[in-house]
Order: structure tokens, then sequence, then C-alpha cells
């Protein structure tokens, strides 16, 4: 199993929403470190729900990949703000997974204080702060867990 961080705009769609839906289909995902990140996901990989451009951003929640990488249903349709014009059916551009809720926190585990943790220091979401999905260790995983008052 693999361990991820997937960033949503809490206003655009949150782990609220997340437990509401059950599941949905991550897409949108439009840069291409990100996107093979998506290929790189099996089912059973967990990721952290992470709300971006919030009060505060941070860690909100755990979700499961409940589907490998697919073709990104959003780049073909010419009204989606996603829509890709270079992708066909036949030879799609960008991918998708679907998620399946997990548990939320009680509390976002803000920036800050995944900042302030030094077992943390050289996690992805400090080095590629702009970078929607990646990869998460092993060992920050249990950080972020602990963080979040769970047992890791």
């Amino acid at each position: 199993m693999k361990y991820w961080l997937m960033k949503s705009e809490a206003a655009v769609y949150s782990i609220v929403d997340l437990k509401r839906d059950k599941k949905t289909v991550w897409d949108g995902v439009r840069n291409y470190e990100a996107r093979n990140f998506l290929r790189a996901m099996y089912p059973g990989d967990e990721a952290f729900f992470y709300h971006s451009n919030a009060e505060p951003s941070g860690v909100a929640g755990v979700m499961r990949v409940s589907c490998a990488a697919f073709a990104d249903p959003s780049q073909f349709k010419r009204r989606d703000i996603h829509f890709e014009p270079k992708a066909m059916p036949e030879a799609p551009i960008w991918s998708a997974v679907e998620v399946s809720f997990i548990s939320a926190f009680p509390k976002v585990v803000a920036l800050e204080e995944l900042r302030k943790a030094t077992a943390l220091k050289n996690m992805a979401l400090f080095r590629r702060s702009r970078l929607s999905v990646q990869p998460v260790t092993p060992a920050e995983w249990r950080t972020i867990l602990r963080l979040a008052g769970r047992a890791a």
C-alpha cells in the first residue's frame, strides 16, 4: 500500500462533501507530475484529504483509492473548465481516480502544525507546495495521524 496527499479547495469540494457522497472521482488535475502520481495509485492506497485555500489549510481526513487511474472524463467535455482540446478518447492526456471516504478528523491538522513537526521537514508538501497530488512516506503518514489524534 502507498500513501498520498491530495488537495482540494475546501470551498470547491471538502471532506464534508466526500463524507456525504461516500465516494467521488478525483478529476481536474492538470499537472503532469500530479497526473503521474494518480497513475501510480492502486485500489487500497490511502490518501490524506488536504483542504487548500482554507482557514486553516491542512489535513482534514483520510480517503481510500477505490478505483485505479482511468481517463479523466472532464477532459472531453467541451463546456467543462477542465476541457482539453488535444485529448481524444482513444488518446487521453489526463487521468483521474475514484476515492472513497474513510474518516474526517475532529479538527483540521493545520499547515502551521505540520510545519512544526520535525518528522515532516522533508515532506513533499513543503518542497513542492503547489503540487495537488503527492506521495507521503509511511513515517510521514504515521506522524500526521498522531497529530490528528489517531493511532498510527
